[in-house]
């Protein structure tokens, strides 16, 4: 089933502009974006893939990954096929870019549409503290997100993205009152990397990163470190300082890189790599980083008493010492939401 899409405008000939992410395609006549799901019939964009869910499962917070949004609830997860991005090292590959390479329609032809509702009343029936829209790029179905988030807000639930930082200001400040979190993926510090290896540009995500810091929006970064690629102290130092420059409270992800996709020759990061970008992010004044896809660096501490926080084993909290968004021992604020 085909949705008019949001956020486009009509050309003379039938083609459109469509507004939802940086990219800003001009889409022709029965082709698509750049995402691979959006197409232009007759002069109007539409969604190929509404209510079109490819994936969902009940997953810890802990994995998206949010440290500060609720830690040790579950988000309810939720994804579509595409993505605006073409990352060469893809972990979600098989679906993110699955619309490069089949017909969208006939992908989903035996799949039924679940509407917004049936979405919420899962995540509810689930126990779940929020509704996560991830593994995908959520900005390429936004419309859906929308009306999930907007109905999931009215029920008690909460939202969040985990998104590669994309989307243009005007969606972004339409869904804000709805959107509660967002973990932005910052890939690199380097323009080159992003058109050679992502297909996109550096400064939009950066200027998301602050549009989203401005609209009230929690937001945490995760950067996954490949060998050769982003991993050069000047790179990593350039990252720290950027979060810095926007919230010293914003935590930062450090990631352990595994072969995948088109980058299966690559070897792994290592952990005295993933150590030293830890080391560079206090010293750029950052509160709060962890390390990822590793067994150490994942629990929380207090940045003006040193006392745990919280004590993490991989995704499952085993000790939580933030009493109402307060360090228990020295009552410091810690920023997030709890």
């Amino acid at each position: 089933m085909l949705k008019e899409a949001m956020f486009y405008e009509r050309l003379e000939g039938g083609s459109v502009i469509c507004n939802l992410c940086r990219h800003h395609c001009k889409v022709l006549p029965d082709k698509k974006g750049i995402c691979g799901v959006r197409i232009n019939k007759e002069g109007r964009l539409y969604t190929e893939v509404y209510g079109k869910i490819i994936a969902s499962h009940i997953d810890p917070i802990e994995k998206k990954p949010l440290y500060h949004f609720f830690p040790g609830s579950y988000a309810y997860s939720i994804a579509t096929i595409g993505c605006n991005f073409r990352c060469s090292f893809c972990q979600n590959w098989e679906i993110s870019q699955a619309s490069r390479d089949s017909d969208v329609e006939g992908f989903y032809a035996s799949e039924k549409t679940i509407d917004p509702e049936e979405i919420v009343r899962s995540a509810k029936r689930a126990g779940c503290k929020s509704i996560s829209y991830t593994y995908t790029e959520p900005t390429i179905f936004f419309e859906y997100a929308y009306d999930c988030a907007r109905l999931a807000k009215e029920l008690g639930l909460y939202n969040n993205f985990v998104t590669n930082g994309y989307i243009a200001y005007e969606p972004l400040r339409l869904i804000s009152p709805y959107l509660d979190a967002c973990n932005v993926d910052l890939k690199s510090f380097s323009d080159d990397f992003y058109k050679r290896i992502c297909g996109a540009r550096l400064k939009p995500v950066l200027d998301s990163i602050a549009d989203m810091k401005r609209l009230g929006i929690w937001v945490e970064i995760t950067t996954l470190v490949i060998p050769d690629e982003n991993d050069s102290e000047d790179e990593l130092k350039s990252i720290a300082e950027f979060i810095a420059s926007i919230d010293k409270d914003m935590p930062w992800h450090i990631s352990r890189f595994h072969p995948d996709y088109k980058y299966l020759n690559s070897r792994p990061t290592s952990l005295e790599t993933l150590k030293m970008a830890m080391s560079i992010g206090k010293d750029a004044g950052l509160r709060y980083i962890y390390l990822g896809n590793v067994l150490e660096g994942g629990d929380t501490y207090c940045y003006n008493c040193n006392s745990l926080l919280v004590k993490r084993a991989l995704f499952e909290v085993i000790e939580n010492n933030i009493v109402e968004g307060k360090c228990r021992f020295c009552k410091t604020t810690i920023k997030g939401i709890f």
